[in-house]
């Protein structure tokens, strides 16, 4: 948070370099703030303005242009001060709740969730998947397949399934399986993921003297099923990339390679994303204040979507270039949390 104090007249024409250098990306010169601001002072006044500025880390003069462009300390000062946030407009806000459906399951939602972030603000998507740990089971079955492989479809949340095949040392019956599903609904249905195979493991070594052959594959089949190494699904869906390399420069293209590659890795996006997973609200992260060299050149703004009761289940978000139009973004970024989480909502 920039801490230093503006007077007006230099907040003015802050406001008007970063808002017209978002839009078209060219340094500003002094001639075009004057015009643009229309404050009753003559060019020399703004000159001597924008000297002070860049002595104070808010602007800087690329190569020998005569104009200047906001720095990461000015884009902070704007975000933090100056950017004037407009509500959304009623047709985003009835597409917004057309596809975030509460019939959709919790895979779809996140998908159609990354794509409108992605083309309502022309950057790039983000949404990490729900939070094992807060997906409560509502019913599993296994089916038999060809070569002691097994189907497991688990039914989460009341509406989100998932399945998955798990491999077996020896051919399970329909009858069998039937037994061992029955067994898991009866005894853990409604509890959350995480806590049932922790469960699970814990019985099979409490009582793996008192129980039979058939309870104890019942309980490693249902362990197996829930253990998070079987799930394939990504740790976050991410849609939008082509816009970002659209917005490459020459000057950027490598950071850009960069970030691609980074995506690729996941490790330095979901540490970022996981910083935000209990944060109140909307968080902006300028340049390198996200701690990751790779993030240098571009924002990420994001904001947790969550159960009802305030329990949190993901995080989604857009990353884009520095110069991204942040009074659009932050509230799409925002109202799309909101309406995931009612989305989500337990039915």
């Amino acid at each position: 948070m920039v801490t230093a104090v503006l007077n007006d007249r230099a907040q003015r024409l802050l406001k008007v370099l970063v808002e017209r250098y978002i839009r078209e990306g060219q340094p500003v010169g002094s001639k075009t703030l004057l015009q643009d601001s229309g404050l009753p002072v003559s060019a020399a006044t703004v000159r001597n303005i924008m000297a002070e500025l860049e002595d104070r880390g808010f602007v800087v003069s690329p190569h020998t242009s005569a104009g200047r462009i906001p720095t990461q300390q000015g884009y902070r000062f704007f975000v933090d001060t100056l950017v004037t946030v407009s509500p959304l407009e009623g047709h985003i806000l009835n597409n917004l709740k057309l596809e975030l459906d509460a019939e959709k399951s919790a895979d779809e939602l996140v998908a159609s969730a990354s794509q409108l972030l992605s083309s309502l603000t022309r950057q790039a998507g983000l949404v990490t998947m729900p939070s094992r740990q807060r997906l409560s089971l509502r019913q599993v079955e296994f089916l038999p397949l060809s070569g002691k492989r097994i189907l497991v479809i688990l039914v989460v949340n009341e509406k989100d399934v998932q399945n998955r095949v798990i491999h077996t040392e020896r051919e399970f019956s329909e009858s069998e399986l039937k037994q061992a599903s029955n067994y898991i609904n009866q005894r853990y249905s409604g509890r959350e993921l995480d806590g049932i195979r922790d469960a699970l493991l814990l019985a099979m070594r409490a009582d793996k003297d008192h129980i039979d052959r058939y309870m104890q594959e019942s309980l490693d089949l249902a362990a197996r099923a829930l253990d998070v190494e079987c799930d394939s699904r990504a740790a976050y869906v991410l849609a939008g990339e082509k816009q970002l390399l659209e917005s490459a420069t020459p000057d950027n293209l490598d950071k850009m390679r960069e970030l691609f590659g980074a995506f690729e890795r996941k490790k330095d996006i979901l540490d970022l994303v996981d910083r935000c997973l209990l944060a109140d609200g909307v968080q902006i992260f300028i340049g390198n204040e996200s701690g990751y060299e790779v993030f240098g050149d571009f924002s990420v703004i994001t904001a947790p979507y969550q159960f009802q009761d305030g329990r949190p289940l993901g995080v989604l978000g857009v990353i884009g270039p520095t110069r991204m139009a942040y009074e659009r973004v932050i509230p799409m970024v925002d109202v799309t949390a909101r309406m995931l989480s009612l989305a989500l909502k337990p039915a």
